[in-house]
């Protein structure tokens, strides 16, 4: 039972369910985001890279759900529009603003250093570790087509967003990842890349949606990479 709003989640209509998280509407027609210990990998291993559900870590739904608020509190304060409202921790739960995906959904990269996937792309053109400025790519969600790169063009084109809204999100884009290397940077941190998923409310402006999660970031301490589960034990300690 979600105490803090009085509200049994058996009586909450399930709007999907997802590979990490459940998604409810609410009586005050905002949504509640049950966060859970499932995660994806393979073999038994976590790989926030793999497409589907290989295991489940008992807290990781907690630790997902505190980096989120912790992060999501310092983007409001900084005057960027999210979905976020509140959290119950104790049920692991999150209360958010109602918000539409662009198309079937998009993911926004933005990378610090050529690592990765585009460094495998790019490889001829660039060294490994390379800096990037802020370099943003967006994809497509589709796990059968390997999440598809697609151009501002593209998405004006297809009808999937305006050009406005692209602008939008790329700079919201920086400006939140800007944020989280900084604050990444006094734990000792470097942030390599990392990744976000955008809506948009009715009036069709540009907001964070989802999580801001250990296992959407590549990040680095003293040149070595920092897995997730690892990581959420530094930023934590």
């Amino acid at each position: 039972m979600n105490e803090e709003r009085g509200i049994k989640m058996e009586n909450l209509k399930l709007l999907y369910t997802g590979k990490t998280k459940n998604v409810y509407e609410l009586p005050n027609g905002n949504c509640l985001l049950l966060f859970k210990d499932d995660c994806t990998g393979k073999d038994g291993v976590f790989d926030p890279g793999e497409n589907s559900v290989g295991l489940t870590i008992e807290g990781v739904g907690d630790v997902n759900l505190r980096m989120s608020i912790y992060f999501f509190d310092k983007i409001n304060a900084a005057g960027i529009r999210t979905h976020y409202v509140s959290a119950n921790l104790d049920d692991t739960t999150m209360e958010v603003l109602p918000a539409k995906v662009f198309g079937k959904g998009l993911e926004v990269i933005c990378r610090y250093k050529a690592v990765g996937s585009f460094y495998k792309r790019y490889s001829d053109y660039c060294e490994l570790g390379q800096e990037l400025p802020a370099y943003v790519e967006t994809t497509f969600k589709n796990d059968v087509k390997g999440d598809p790169l697609v151009t501002k063009d593209g998405l004006v084109d297809l009808g999937i967003m305006t050009a406005e809204q692209y602008d939008s999100l790329k700079s919201q884009t920086q400006a939140i990842t800007k944020i989280v290397a900084d604050d990444l940077k006094g734990k000792g941190l470097d942030l390599y890349d990392i990744k976000f998923e955008f809506g948009y409310d009715a009036d069709g402006n540009v907001m964070l949606i989802d999580e801001i999660a250990s296992g959407n970031m590549r990040v680095y301490k003293d040149g070595e990479y920092v897995d997730p589960m690892t990581l959420n034990k530094l930023f934590f300690a």
